[in-house]
C-alpha cells in the first residue's frame, strides 16, 4: 500500500537551542574550544500523522535530488519526503507473483540514481529490490555458498549498491566482510573483512594452555561492521565496532583498504573521553563530495566530519534531552550542507544548518579538491581568522600553496601546523627551486674561482722559476 500525506516539522525557536561546547583536537592531543560549524534548525516529527509517528527508525538515504527516504523500521515501512521535509509516499508493501507480501522489521535502504529502492527486509531474511514504481524487481536471499555454514541465518543490516549494480550487504553474525552479489542477486564473494584483534597476553596464556583449556577460550575472531557506505566512484566507506585505528576503511573493489590518515590522528572519533563511557562506537558513516565523510558516534551521541586525508574537520551533538541533542542517534545523512540525525527513540529527525564557520571550512576543503588554490588559499585564511586553533587549516594553506610553487610559504604553514610530511616535501622543493635558480651564478663562480686558482699557481711558479734563475 501507499499512502500520500503531510509531515510535521517544528522549527526550534531561540530559547529552546541547546548551544554544546564544539572543539577539536589539537597536534598534543588537548581538545581545543571552536566554534559551531553546525546548529540545529528543524525538528521533523511525524506525531500528528494520521499513519501515525515514526516508530523505531533506524536508516536514512537522500539521492541526488535531495529525495529523502526514512526507513521506518517498527512501522515496517519506508516513508518519503522531498528536500522540503514534505512527505511524498509511503511504502509498506509490494505485489509478489500476485501475492501482497510486506517487510518486517527492515534496517536499511539503499536508492539508485534511477530510483530503484533496495530494502533489507531483515525480519524476512532478505533484500528487496523495487523499481522506481515500487514493483518488485527481485529479491536476494539467503546465498548458497560453501563459505558459509549450513544453518546460517541470513540478516541483511544494511546495503549499498554500486554504478556495476554490484549489490553489497552487511549482514548479522557474518565476520568475513561485506556480502556481495552481481546483478542478477547471485553471491559472488566477501570483501573487507577486519583484521583479526589480538590481545597478546591472552595469545601467550593460549600457547602454554593445554588443548582442552584452549578450547574453553575465547577464539580470535574479526570484529563486525556497523556500516557503510558508497561514493561516486564506487568506493566502500565502513565502519567497525572495534577500539582499533581503523574503525574507519575505505575499500576499493579487491576490499583493500586505501583511506588516507595524515591528521594529527587516525579518524577514530574521540581521542579523549570519559572512562566511564570508554572510546567512540562509531555506527553509521555518510560521504559527501570532495572526499569529505562523516561518522555518528553512539556513546555520546557526537558527529565527526573528516576531509579525505584524514583531518578533523569540526565535531557537533551530543546526548541529551534538549533540542540539537540526542536520545538514541542511529543515522546521518546530508541534504545539501545541511545534517540529518535519525533519532531512534524518539522517532524523530533533527536537522542541522551549516553556519558561517562550517560553510567556510567546507567550501576551503572543496575548493581545494576541485583544483581552486587561490580561493582555497583564502576560505582557509577565513576559517583562521573565525577559529585560531584550527591547526590543520594551516596544512590546507600549506598545499594550496605547494600547488601555486610557493614552496617558502608553503613551509612556513607546515610548521605552524607541525606537518612534518608536508613540510619535508615543501624544503626539498624549495631547495632545488633555490638550486634551479641560482646554479648559473652559482657555476659560473666556481668556473671563475677555478679559473682564478689554477692562474694564481701558474703565476707563483713562474715568479719561482725566475727568482731560482736570478740566483743562479
Amino acid at each position: 500500500m501507499i499512502f500520500s500525506f503531510m509531515i510535521h516539522m517544528k522549527p526550534i525557536s531561540a530559547n529552546a537551542h541547546v548551544d554544546v561546547p564544539s572543539y577539536n583536537y589539537s597536534f598534543w592531543g588537548d581538545s581545543i574550544a571552536a566554534p559551531d560549524a553546525f546548529k540545529a534548525a528543524t525538528l521533523i516529527q511525524g506525531d500528528d500523522l494520521k499513519f501515525g509517528a515514526f516508530k523505531e527508525p533506524n536508516d536514512l538515504f537522500v539521492t541526488e535530488d535531495k529525495t529523502i527516504y526514512v526507513m521506518d523500521s517498527g512501522n515496517n515501512r519506508v516513508v518519503i519526503m522531498d528536500k522540503e521535509f514534505k512527505a511524498l509516499d509511503a511504502i509498506d508493501s509490494f505485489e509478489n507473483e500476485n501475492k501482497t507480501e510486506t517487510f518486517s522489521n527492515p534496517q536499511g535502504i539503499y536508492v539508485t540514481e534511477d530510483k530503484h529502492i533496495f530494502i533489507a527486509d531483515t525480519g524476512n531474511n532478505r533484500v528487496v529490490h523495487l523499481d522506481q514504481h515500487y514493483h518488485l524487481v527481485g529479491i536476494i536471499e539467503k546465498p548458497e555458498s560453501e563459505l558459509l555454514k549450513e544453518d546460517y541465518v541470513f540478516q541483511p543490516i544494511r546495503v549499498v549498491v554500486d554504478n556495476a549494480d554490484r549489490v553489497y550487504v552487511m549482514a548479522a553474525g557474518v565476520f568475513d566482510g561485506f556480502m556481495e552479489f552481481n546483478v542478477n542477486g547471485e553471491f559472488n564473494t566477501f570483501i573487507g573483512a577486519n583484521r583479526v584483534q589480538i590481545d597478546p597476553i591472552e595469545l601467550l596464556w593460549k600457547r602454554l594452555s593445554t588443548q582442552a583449556q584452549r578450547s574453553q577460550m575465547m577464539m580470535f575472531i574479526p570484529t563486525e561492521f556497523t556500516n557503510l557506505d558508497i561514493n561516486s566512484e564506487g568506493f566502500i566507506y565502513a565502519t567497525n565496532g572495534d577500539d582499533s585505528s581503523d574503525k574507519i576503511k575505505k575499500l576499493n573493489a579487491r576490499g583493500t583498504d586505501i583511506l588516507r590518515r595524515e591528521g594529527y590522528y587516525s579518524p577514530i572519533g574521540d581521542i579523549r573521553y570519559p572512562h566511564d563511557v570508554g572510546p567512540s562506537r562509531l555506527i553509521d558513516i555518510d560521504v559527501t563530495d570532495s572526499e569529505v565523510y562523516s561518522v555518528l558516534d553512539s556513546k555520546q551521541g557526537r558527529i565527526f566530519t573528516y576531509n579525505g586525508d584524514g583531518h578533523l574537520m569540526y565535531v557537533f551533538g551530543g546526548l541529551g534531552n534538549q533540542i540539537g541533542l540526542f536520545h538514541t542517534p542511529v543515522a546521518i545523512e546530508r541534504v545539501d550542507d545541511s545534517f540529518l540525525v535519525l533519532d531512534k527513540t524518539v522517532g524523530e529527525i533533527t536537522v542541522f544548518r551549516e553556519t558561517d564557520y562550517g560553510h567556510t571550512i567546507n567550501e576551503a576543503n572543496r575548493s581545494y579538491y576541485q583544483g581552486d588554490e587561490e580561493k582555497a588559499f583564502q576560505l582557509y585564511k577565513k576559517a583562521i581568522e573565525l577559529n585560531a586553533n584550527l591547526e590543520f587549516a594551516y596544512t590546507g594553506i600549506g598545499k594550496a600553496l605547494l600547488r601555486q610553487g610557493d614552496y617558502k610559504g608553503a613551509m612556513e604553514n607546515f610548521k605552524q601546523s607541525l606537518d612534518q610530511k608536508n613540510y619535508s616535501k615543501a624544503f626539498l622543493l624549495y631547495r632545488k627551486e633555490l638550486l634551479r635558480d641560482y646554479f648559473p651564478a652559482l657555476m659560473t663562480i666556481i668556473l671563475v674561482s677555478a679559473i682564478g686558482m689554477i692562474g694564481f699557481r701558474t703565476y707563483r711558479k713562474m715568479r719561482k722559476r725566475k727568482k731560482g734563475i736570478a740566483i743562479e
